[in-house]
């Protein structure tokens, strides 16, 4: 998903739904935004998937097989939401080989359900002129990854389209327990999406060169942004009901080092806040972020300035 559509959708949910907090804003614009319907959060999930998703299944599920078409589409939607996001992979968990595969994928980019996140990358390469690489590497192939350009679409093809037999048959006790289960993992793909735009939203006034989640082989990090003065930024994202530690501090020291980048500065961004001790490590050097600093996104003018940023 773009970063003006992603931050267009937060933005037009609360000013039409105004959610008391914005933890509560994060946890229903990841299952309802881009639906572009009324959303009481007032009322629990389970009595909102009764009443939105439930009671209005023949018409949603209408509406999702006009857009997926046909079966290749919808097994490749179902992969990509519930996997590493990565192609080859979603290729694999959907039984679709590269050549079906693809036609699905561009048929889901043509109708602007997925958009394509690219890998950063570098091809391996052996450090002597005419050297072989190892048979593991050598055999590594580098996946670029998917975004879903709507929450609600990739929480259809998440919880509900799996389930379809069994919620035609009224039968809701399942989904509901699955979706208790796994909510908050759920939540973790656009509460970083989200952190990528809050970063960049912070650090507008430098020219941003490239940004979004780095992987390769060996390293996954949420947020790797390079500026044009040769900053970089790594952040880090943890939505669950545990605080982040020092620990963790660590742990991103360690993939930087694997990485041989040396950043400007790191950044988490929190659903249950920070332990005292890295409280207490907050400088220019490490930023902290809690859901309540995601009130940023929706001044007037965050979105005028963070596309013009990227433009520029």
């Amino acid at each position: 998903m773009t970063h003006s559509k992603l931050l267009d959708q937060f933005r037009s949910f609360y000013f039409r739904n105004y959610p008391n907090d914005m933890e509560l804003q994060i946890e229903y614009f990841s299952v309802f935004g881009g639906l572009g319907w009324d959303v009481d959060s007032s009322k629990s999930f389970e009595t909102l998937l009764y009443e939105l998703i439930f009671a209005n299944f023949e018409l949603l599920n209408e509406k999702m097989t006009q857009l997926t078409f046909n079966s290749h589409n919808k097994r490749l939607l179902r992969a990509l939401a519930v996997g590493d996001r990565r192609i080859f992979s979603a290729f694999n968990r959907a039984g679709l080989n590269n050549k079906n595969g693809g036609v699905a994928l561009n048929y889901l980019q043509e109708k602007e359900l997925i958009s394509i996140e690219y890998s950063r990358e570098e091809p391996a390469r052996s450090l002597q002129p005419h050297g072989k690489l190892k048979r593991e590497i050598a055999r590594h192939r580098i996946s670029h990854k998917v975004l879903f350009s709507q929450p609600f679409v990739r929480f259809w093809f998440y919880f509900i389209a799996p389930h379809i037999k069994d919620i035609k048959e009224k039968n809701y006790e399942n989904v509901i327990k699955i979706f208790h289960e796994r909510q908050n993992s759920y939540t973790s793909l656009v509460f970083e999406e989200l952190s990528e735009v809050l970063l960049n939203y912070h650090i507008r006034d430098s020219q941003i060169l490239s940004s979004g989640s780095y992987w390769d082989a060996k390293v996954e990090i949420d947020i790797l942004t390079v500026t044009k003065d040769e900053k970089i930024y790594v952040g880090e994202c943890k939505w669950t009901n545990h605080i982040i530690n020092k620990k963790e501090f660590h742990k991103i020291i360690e993939k930087c080092e694997k990485l041989d980048i040396e950043p400007y500065q790191i950044a988490f961004f929190s659903k249950r806040g920070f332990s005292k001790e890295l409280l207490n490590m907050q400088s220019k050097d490490l930023a902290l972020y809690s859901c309540e600093d995601f009130k940023a996104l929706l001044k007037n003018s965050a979105r005028e300035e963070l596309i013009e940023n990227f433009i520029n």
